[in-house]
């Protein structure tokens, strides 16, 4: 989170299978508040579209853990909660499959303002597992996508509210 203060710039988080985890790991660092906005936790599908701006029909036709909705994920958390990363997860912590998907399959996302990076993980393991293995990558990620940026000044942010999404890789206007 240091980075991110260094660089005056703000993260907020979307959440799916790791049910907060994510946001507590965060938060553990003390001097957080300068730099972390906030998270959503979306567990129930509809909350997705609801609360993170996933669109219905990607929801629909491809169901919750799939790369592009890791993407949109992570852009509504930036979006929603106007900071200049956001960063998501989504997936299979078990112990069963979900919708022909395996337990352990997940997406972490990152979306900054130069655009959107999905890492596919496959991970082995219990819930527990699962879930702090995918905090983990998408810190690790996250740090990765930060340190390659080019250094800013903290305006990447988006308007909260704004509706426009920027393909992955697309300049921020």
């Amino acid at each position: 989170m240091h980075r991110l203060a260094e660089r005056h710039e703000t993260l907020a988080t979307v959440e799916s299978l790791t049910g907060g985890l994510l946001s507590a790991s965060i938060v553990e660092i003390a001097g957080v508040s300068g730099v972390y906005r906030g998270g959503l936790v979306v567990y129930a599908t509809e909350l997705k579209s609801a609360l993170a701006g996933v669109p219905e029909d990607l929801l629909a036709e491809r169901g919750p853990v799939d790369p592009d909705v890791a993407r949109a994920l992570a852009e509504g958390a930036r979006r929603r909660c106007g900071a200049d990363w956001g960063l998501a997860t989504t997936g299979v912590a078990g112990p069963k499959p979900q919708d022909g998907k395996p337990v352990g399959l997940v997406y972490v996302a990152v979306a900054g303002p130069a655009g959107v990076e999905v890492r596919r993980l496959d991970l082995d393991g219990g819930r527990d597992h699962i879930r702090s293995a995918a905090v983990i990558e998408a810190l690790r990620l996250l740090v990765e996508r930060i340190d390659a940026a080019a250094p800013g000044p903290g305006s990447g942010a988006p308007e909260a509210g704004d509706g426009d999404t920027e393909p992955a890789g697309a300049p921020r206007r």
